[in-house]
């Protein structure tokens, strides 16, 4: 699966968090992957707004990733099990996220884990088992703790999706900018980086800039000649000029 995640505000658009992405925004960066992914199931992440108000403004939203992007399912955060019901009746498949939830960055003070007390533990496990059985296709669970996790994914019976939340999960997921270290903000604890790409990056436009200072770019194997009849012709009419002005 690839999952176009709001995310990218961060990590592309260089924003704070996610919660000024707009419906716009995602859907150009969704229609982008969709034009270079031929065989992975693409998930389109719904940003703020566009389903927090009305469920039926949701309904409308996420038939727009389907029919403008070419996503063939949907990402909302949160406990919906009523909206998860009204998208898959408007035939769109739902991908399901609790947790740490970035959109509701304000009211959870900040980026922290999810789930530590014995009533939050409590609310996780119903929220999980109500968006299982309104039937979400899969669940993302990010920032709780891995025994969490684990009662969790034993629960129900959608796969669960990990991100910071430990190993029991059916699968895993991590942001490609993550893994490459190509983001502006210090990565998150269970984001493990997998290549500096940065780096390699860096490098690559410091020898650019000094061999343009140097002179050894462009060479002439890197420049586009003239024909030998071209050449040929085009100095003789520079000799007939030289011969003209003497």
């Amino acid at each position: 699966m690839v999952l176009v995640g709001d995310s990218l505000g961060m990590v592309v658009l260089g924003l704070d968090d996610t919660m000024s992405v707009t419906m716009d925004e995602m859907l150009h960066h969704t229609r982008a992957v969709r034009r270079a992914v031929k065989q992975a199931l693409l998930i389109a992440d719904m940003p703020y707004g566009s389903y927090h108000l009305d469920e039926t403004e949701g309904v409308r939203n996420a038939v727009r990733f389907v029919k403008e992007s070419g996503a063939e399912a949907v990402k909302i955060e949160g406990s919906r099990p009523e909206l998860v019901k009204r998208l898959l009746d408007a035939q769109v498949p739902v991908m399901g996220h609790i947790g740490l939830t970035p959109q509701s960055l304000h009211t959870m003070g900040g980026f922290k884990v999810q789930g530590k007390s014995l009533p939050a533990v409590e609310s996780l496990m119903k929220e999980a088992v109500a968006l299982d059985r309104a039937g979400v296709f899969s669940l993302v669970l990010e920032g709780i703790p891995r025994e969490v996790a684990a009662m969790i994914s034993a629960e129900v019976k959608a796969p669960t999706i990990g991100i910071g939340a430990g190993p029991e999960c059916d699968g895993q997921v991590l942001v490609l900018h993550d893994v490459l270290n190509l983001t502006f903000h210090n990565p998150p604890k269970f984001a493990r980086q997998y290549a500096d790409v940065a780096a390699v990056m860096a490098e690559a436009m410091r020898a650019f800039k000094s061999d343009v200072e140097t002179g050894l770019f462009p060479s002439d194997a890197e420049s586009y000649h003239l024909s030998r009849e071209t050449q040929a012709a085009l100095e003789a009419i520079t000799e007939r000029k030289r011969a003209m002005r003497r």
